[in-house]
């Protein structure tokens, strides 16, 4: 059985759309003419346009182009999109108009048809459009969004994996284990040293994603169709972003120089570079954490993952590292992600960048599962048990202990050493004192890791 359709009009004449669509023409006209995938524009992005919408109408108000029933009812009409009550009525395709004309039409009208009564007549255009155009909306809208889910999401779930890191570097200070380089052994180093590494690369790169935030906040908004603000009051967008603030919590500002606001997203691709820094982090951690996860017999087997479900469908008691594969697969996405917003970017032509939706995509989309991920691996850095007697065994035997002794020795008595102590599977310390007239106190305060990474440390400081 056919669903209901009603017959609604626009500037182009008349479109059949569902009854009980709360969108009207512009977006049935989207629906029909965009069907190149299943990718919509994600729910933040559409409560950044809503938010968009009520802060422009509070402006309208204060700048009396606009009553106050009217007003209200786009405000409250706002709220119900902001809500994600109505998300059901924005699936347009992300792969639309370049300057996202077609969702900016469809988040004003489904908000002018819940401002509507009987009484009062909310226009998508001449109202809830008032003083806009999708051309600073839009992009506008990108960086409310996106600011919102670094505030909100990314963030918190980065100092969570912080918090992690550092409470774990702090526990294994003296679990003493063997350095690598190359994938081979190296010196001796502390467990919380090398978790250091990471907890480091974690806090730097959110001082970068910090340092983005404050661009990020500088919206486009008032520049309407080329960036002269036509249309508008000199002072509307300053006055939208003061209701903004009002509104989210984030100081938002409007940019400068409106011309580089409609017509480049540099700010949207640096954001998304820093993201995918992130990301190269992460994937380090991960491997590392693979690495020395590997075994149970026959890999390192320096730290047991808590194991959270069976790791094959035909190997019995197989139990895999699933929250690092994981990560490493979230981290992918968004480096791939980044090579398409910076292809993307590049796609300002005169007084406006046309790959808007896709950029807002996957910009979002990387905040997003960052932010996820991060949160799994901040519960696997947490649950994760250390095998110190394996770190142990493995370092008595490690024969690149033997450079400690290069300065009294010289490197070529050192290196016999160390092939003798391969060749024989002997702990260095045993060769060492068979091979050398130093006395074994004396060896063993030199061999000591411990001390070994005491010094490293001190020199490091």
């Amino acid at each position: 059985m056919s669903k209901k359709t009603i017959k609604v009009t626009d500037s182009m004449g008349s479109v059949e759309i569902p009854a009980d669509a709360l969108y009207q023409a512009q977006t049935q006209r989207a629906l029909d003419n965009f069907r190149i995938s299943s990718l919509k524009l994600p729910s933040s992005m559409i409560r950044a346009l809503a938010l968009l919408k009520k802060a422009c109408a509070e402006t309208n108000l204060d700048l009396e182009k606009i009553d106050q029933p009217l007003a209200q009812a786009i405000q409250q009409a706002a709220d119900l999109v902001i809500s994600g009550q109505h998300d059901d009525q924005f699936s347009i395709d992300i792969f639309q108009t370049g300057s996202g004309t077609s969702s900016n039409m469809n988040v004003n009208e489904v908000i002018a048809t819940l401002a509507s009564s009987r009484a009062l007549k909310v226009h998508p255009n001449d109202h809830v459009n008032m003083g806009q155009s999708s051309n600073d909306v839009f992009p506008s809208a990108i960086h409310v969004a996106a600011a919102g889910q670094i505030h909100e999401h990314l963030l918190p779930s980065i100092q969570m994996l912080e918090t992690a890191l550092n409470a774990r570097q702090q526990q294994h200070q003296q679990t003493i284990k063997t350095g690598r380089t190359h994938l081979m052994d190296a010196m001796p180093i502390s467990l919380g040293q090398e978790i250091s590494g990471w907890a480091s690369q974690i806090k730097n790169d959110r001082y970068r994603i910090q340092t983005a935030l404050g661009r990020l906040q500088q919206l486009a908004i008032g520049g309407t169709a080329v960036g002269t603000g036509v249309n508008t009051t000199a002072d509307f967008g300053q006055r939208v972003c003061e209701k903004l603030h009002a509104s989210t919590g984030i100081r938002f500002i409007r940019m400068e120089n409106l011309f580089e606001g409609l017509s480049t997203q540099n700010t949207a691709l640096e954001v998304s570079g820093q993201l995918r820094v992130l990301a190269t982090s992460l994937t380090k951690i991960c491997n590392d954490l693979r690495w020395m996860n590997s075994g149970p017999l026959t890999g390192l087997g320096e730290i047991q993952l808590q194991p959270l479900q069976p790791g094959s469908s035909i190997m019995p008691a197989k139990v895999n590292p699933v929250i690092p594969e994981a990560v490493l697969m979230a981290a992918a996405q968004v480096v791939g992600n980044d090579s398409t917003i910076a292809l993307a970017a590049q796609s300002g032509n005169f007084q406006l960048n046309v790959m808007l939706p896709v950029i807002a995509y996957n910009l979002l989309q990387s905040i997003e599962i960052l932010g996820n991920a991060i949160q799994h691996l901040s519960k696997a850095i947490d649950s994760m048990s250390i095998n110190a007697e394996i770190m142990a065994q493995n370092l008595a035997f490690n024969p690149i202990l033997v450079t400690a002794l290069n300065p009294i020795i010289g490197y070529q008595k050192s290196a016999e050493i160390a092939k003798a102590a391969v060749g024989q599977n002997r702990p260095i310390l045993e060769v060492a004192i068979e091979m050398t007239d130093i006395d074994e106190a004396s060896l063993r305060k030199l061999l000591d890791p411990a001390k070994l990474v005491k010094n490293h440390q001190q020199d490091s400081d």
